[in-house]
Parts: C-alpha cells; sequence; structure tokens
C-alpha cells in the first residue's frame, strides 16, 4: 500500500547495526529530553487568564482586584502592563500598585509606549499582571506577540496574571466574525489558554453590558451609538457570552481529565482531520478539529493525500502556499500534520486513523474534492466499514 511507503524505509543489510545503534542514541536522548521538560515545568511560572465576552466585562478591574489582594497579603506582585482605557474606576484602583516602568519606542516618527519585558524579567517579580493578551508590539520588539512575551516570563519561573476576550482565541475567529461581522486580527493559538493553570471568565449579562455601555463606563460617550448599532446588540452579546462560558467549561474539563484519576477503560478522544487544497474549506475543518480537541483535551493530526491530481507540478503556486498555510496554521494550534503521496485517499485516512488510534475522523462537507475522490473510487463504503470494524467515528464538517 502506498501509504507504508510514506513511513517505512528498509535499511541496508550493511547498516541495521548502526540503524538499532542510532536508535537506542535516539531513544536516550528523547529520555534526557523528557527528563529536562519535567525539570523546566516544575520552575515555570503559574498561569492565570481572566476571559471576558467582549471589552468593558470588567477583566481588567479584577486583575488589579487580585493585584491588590496579594499585595496585602506580602506577595511581590507588580504591573507590568495595564490598559485602563481611561475607565475611571479602573484607573483608580491603579494607585497603590508598584508599576514597572514601560519603555518608550520611536516608530514611524512617533513616540510610543510598550511593555518593558526585559525589565519585568530583570526585576523578576513574584507575580506580574500582563493586560491584552493578544496585543500585537510594535515592529522592532523582541516578540511580535505579547502573548509570546507571557510565555517568556512564565519559563522564567514568574506567575502571570493575564486577560483576552473570547474572540481573540484562533480557533474561534471565522465563528466570531459571522457572529459580529468583524474580522479581529489580533489572536492567540489556542495552545497558549491550554497552559493556563486557571481560567476565569468574568462574566454579565446582555443588558448588563449594554448598560454599563450606556453609562459610559467602556467607550467614551461619542462612540455610544455607533457601538450599540453594531457590536453591542443583545443577539450578537449572548452568542459571545455563550463562547466564553463553553471555553471555561471546556478548560476546567482539561483540568479534571489531568489533575483527577479517572476509569482507564475510558477511551481517549483522537482527532484527525482530512483536508485537501481547497483553502477555505481546509482552514474551517482544521479550526474545528482544533476545538474539538481542545474541548476533549486530546491529541489531534491533520492528514493531507496528495493525490496525482494535486501533485506540485500540477497545481498552481498560490494554491501551494495556502496549502503550506493551513500546514502552518494546524501546527500552530497543536495537530501534527501528515502528508502522505498516494491516489488510494479511503485506504490512507483508514490506515493512518488506525495507526495513530484515531477516535474521530473529520472532513469536510461533499463538495469537497477529497469526498469526491472517494465517491469515485467506489470504495467510501469500504471505509466507514474499516473505520465501523475500528470503532471510529466519521464526522462531516460544514
Amino acid at each position: 500500500m502506498d501509504i507504508y511507503r510514506a513511513y517505512i524505509r528498509p535499511f541496508p543489510q550493511d547498516a541495521q547495526v548502526n540503524a538499532f545503534h542510532n536508535f537506542d542514541m535516539e531513544e536516550k536522548e528523547k529520555s534526557v529530553e523528557h527528563f529536562l521538560n519535567l525539570i523546566k515545568k516544575s520552575r515555570r511560572g503559574k498561569f492565570k487568564v481572566y476571559i471576558g465576552m467582549s471589552a468593558g466585562v470588567g477583566k481588567t478591574y479584577r486583575m488589579l482586584q487580585e493585584a491588590h489582594s496579594l499585595l496585602k497579603n506580602d506577595v511581590d506582585v507588580k504591573v507590568g502592563f495595564i490598559e485602563t482605557h481611561n475607565r475611571k474606576e479602573t484607573h483608580d484602583l491603579i494607585a497603590g500598585l508598584p508599576m514597572i516602568a514601560r519603555k518608550t519606542v520611536f516608530y514611524k516618527g512617533k513616540e510610543l509606549e510598550e511593555m518593558d519585558l526585559q525589565a519585568i524579567l530583570n526585576i523578576h517579580p513574584e507575580v506580574v499582571i500582563v493586560d491584552e493578551l493578544a496585543h500585537t508590539n510594535i515592529e522592532g520588539s523582541k516578540n511580535e506577540k505579547r502573548w509570546q512575551d507571557v510565555l517568556e516570563i512564565l519559563d522564567a519561573g514568574i506567575n502571570v496574571i493575564s486577560a483576552m476576550n473570547i474572540q481573540h482565541i484562533e480557533s474561534l475567529n471565522e465563528e466570531v466574525q459571522q457572529i459580529t461581522g468583524i474580522e479581529v486580527r489580533e489572536r492567540v493559538p489556542d495552545r497558549v489558554l491550554q497552559l493556563a493553570d486557571e481560567v476565569v471568565n468574568i462574566d454579565l449579562t446582555a443588558d448588563e453590558l449594554i448598560v454599563r455601555l450606556r453609562e459610559g463606563k467602556i467607550y467614551h460617550p461619542s462612540k455610544i451609538e455607533t457601538a450599540l448599532r453594531n457590536f453591542f446588540q443583545a443577539e450578537k452579546i449572548l452568542q459571545l457570552r455563550e463562547l466564553a462560558l463553553k471555553e471555561v467549561a471546556s478548560q476546567v474539563e482539561r483540568k479534571v481529565d489531568s489533575e483527577v484519576t479517572v476509569d482507564k477503560r475510558i477511551r481517549h478522544e483522537r482527532f484527525l482531520a482530512c483536508i485537501s487544497t481547497n483553502h477555505d474549506t481546509a482552514r474551517m475543518i482544521i479550526r474545528k478539529t482544533a476545538r474539538l480537541a481542545g474541548y476533549y483535551n486530546s491529541k489531534w493530526h491533520v492528514l493531507y493525500v496528495q493525490t496525482p491530481q494535486e501533485d506540485s507540478n500540477r497545481i498552481k503556486l498560490s494554491v501551494q502556499r495556502h496549502l503550506i498555510n493551513n500546514f502552518k496554521l494546524a501546527t500552530e494550534l497543536g495537530a501534527e500534520v501528515i502528508q502522505v503521496k498516494s491516489n488510494r485517499v479511503p485506504d490512507v485516512i483508514a490506515t493512518v486513523a488506525e495507526e495513530k488510534k484515531i477516535t474521530t475522523v473529520c472532513i469536510g462537507k461533499p463538495h469537497l474534492r477529497l469526498w469526491q475522490v472517494i465517491l469515485k473510487t467506489n470504495v467510501f463504503n469500504q471505509l466507514l466499514n474499516r473505520l465501523s470494524d475500528s470503532d471510529i467515528d466519521l464526522v462531516i464538517l460544514s
């Protein structure tokens, strides 16, 4: 079968001894690396994230309240970066809290302020408050994104309390755009939130949030009416609130799975997302499978079967670029990407699913090229039978 040629390369007879020796060395290196990772994890700072359905629910306010409580309990807490958005009640809470000065950066002739990552690492407080987790740093900064700064701070053994809105989660990007009509460009990979030791949802009803908006507690009075006509509509807020509640619920389940002893007979979910060169559909499948994997706190894989019709010499460069971008997206969301050359797509799917102990295979709607390939080979029933025999579910995403 073609798939085996993709995974297995026979050793020459005279190289077998060296091959086994190398394998033994690789196993030892993996063991050492695993132990080093355990050490790093034990030294790593704790990570707490406040999450909300939108701006104005009170995430920053709650972080500052917690900072005051920690300070009263003699904890060395400092504010690394806070954004009050000129909200008086939030600004008043800064009084009395030790601040780490921001650094001044000149960009395109303007003097701008940015969080001073190096100062935080040098001062090394026990706890640091870092607002706006999804923020994009000024060009020329050490890291492109603030969440990357936070990972460095955590690796240095400093505990971090941060905040973000639900619409900034990478895998929810398209769903949020459908709800709000706005594409959110500043995004945080799901794996960053999954690293959090604690995720707290700051929840308000839609009516409470709209009242706060009307009272001028979220935006400047000149922006209120525009906000009410666009983002701050009860229907949109309710849908975003549902997303936030689901996200925190999945984080709690993930924590239970990792810290509570469960019956070993319960099978662990593993997902396989099957994509083609159809850019938009592939991206949808990747994001939705990432959400499923995140919900079940499970491993997942992305499979691309390159048929002869999709050989790199036969498809446009733009299509190849889109495919590479989807591989990159899948990797950022925590997937292992598998590429196999074959014209026997169903066989490859079934074999990879069995080898990787997959519980659920995810494919796109019937208009997908992948689906057309399956139907044209007249072995779709064979695929279903093989998956069924292995107790593997097939999910069609739309």
